[in-house]
């Protein structure tokens, strides 16, 4: 038979790959975080039919004469370079923009996805849409994140209670002013938790003694003594009330302005998880009734030496092969991952003008092999045709 025609199946069937795989990423247009492929094609084996010869004295050298024996699939890669953001306003859909891959636990095995399409569950875990478990590190009763320990599901602790804190300092700002009378009085409440939560109103009042200065008390005890040289405060900028310090040093004393307020203070009552928001470094922090913010978890980011490596498993989802290297963990915003943002999913990659271009290529590969086939039966015919004339 001839060579040509197994050289124009061979074409036939790379070029079918080319339209399957340039096929398969056009459908994939609009899903969340996909990457599109591309097919390399490389020849086949050759046949010698003259080997090469050396020069010598009376006669140049030669080259080899070959004969391909056509085509075949090299390889098919991943195209991973990074798909424009979509803004869908939601906080648990997340875009990693740069390396990485979320690490999801589907039926026992960890998987890798650049779909940040997540929610979470009615146990409050948070979950791709298939199901998958998101994974990543949880925090402390005091909301400290470990990132070197062992990764797990992510959890929302709706029924979650954020501990009393025991108030240990105040801060005031604001002006006194230094031509009141003496015995002016000004009276500012201050709460005060101790460590169960159990709140107080501790009242502060402020003497004028005539001159510009303050005496200050917290009830019946005396505090000191706030001293001013033309509106600055000159002495007094701590003060000691039991376990609390005041902080007063941005109190001024200028005349006629009567401005003095509770700039802030630590301590609260226990509260309830009311709300979550997610860092560009993947921490869900959790609000709570009393004001306290704490870190709950953090998503973990995984990487590969080589991404290209990763396997296709469905679902948008990647499994680990033997080229893609060792898997590396970390934090979004670490060197080498890639920032993460919220309220954002990450389009897929595909360029439509590069994919129908692909198509008309691959079509015309298709019709010139075909072509080749029936070429080659033309001359087999011939042959046959040899005997009856």
């Amino acid at each position: 038979m001839l060579r040509s025609l197994y050289s124009g199946i061979s074409g036939l069937q790379a070029h079918q790959t080319m339209l399957d795989v340039t096929g398969n990423n056009i459908a994939n247009v609009n899903t969340v975080g996909f990457k599109s492929s591309a097919v390399e094609f490389e020849d086949t084996l050759s046949q010698v039919v003259g080997g090469a010869t050396a020069p010598g004295a009376q006669l140049g050298g030669s080259n080899p004469a070959q004969i391909g024996l056509g085509v075949k699939v090299a390889g098919i890669s991943t195209n991973f370079t990074q798909g424009s953001a979509e803004s869908t306003g939601k906080p648990t859909d997340l875009m990693l923009n740069g390396d990485g891959f979320f690490v999801v636990n589907v039926g026992g095995t960890n998987e890798y996805t650049r779909a940040g399409d997540f929610d979470f569950d009615s146990s409050g875990q948070l979950v791709s849409l298939s199901g998958g478990l998101v994974q990543g590190w949880t925090a402390d009763a005091a909301g400290n994140i470990n990132t070197g320990g062992a990764i797990g599901n992510i959890v929302l602790p709706t029924n979650s209670v954020a501990p009393a804190a025991t108030t240990t300092k105040a801060q005031f700002s604001g002006n006194l002013p230094s031509n009141a009378a003496a015995g002016t009085v000004v009276s500012r409440d201050l709460d005060v938790y101790d460590a169960a939560g159990h709140k107080t109103t501790q009242s502060l009042t402020f003497t004028s003694d005539g001159a510009g200065n303050w005496d200050v008390k917290s009830g019946a005890a005396d505090l000191g003594t706030l001293t001013f040289s033309n509106g600055t405060l000159t002495s007094g900028a701590t003060l000691a009330d039991g376990p609390i310090t005041l902080d007063v040093s941005k109190v001024t004393g200028y005349s006629d302005l009567s401005t003095l307020a509770l700039d802030g203070q630590n301590g609260h009552g226990a509260g309830t998880l009311t709300g979550y928001s997610i860092g560009n470094d993947g921490t869900i922090t959790g609000s709570y009734s009393n004001g306290a913010m704490q870190a709950i978890a953090r998503i973990s980011i995984a990487n590969f030496t080589n991404p290209g490596g990763l396997q296709k498993a469905g679902g948008s989802f990647y499994t680990q092969s033997p080229n893609s290297g060792a898997m590396t963990l970390g934090s979004a915003g670490d060197a080498g991952f890639g920032s993460l943002s919220g309220g954002y999913l990450e389009a897929s990659n595909v360029d439509l003008s590069q994919e129908f271009t692909n198509l008309i290529v691959a079509q015309r590969g298709f019709q010139a092999n075909a072509r080749i086939i029936t070429t080659s039966d033309s001359v087999l015919q011939e042959l046959v045709d040899l005997k009856r004339q």
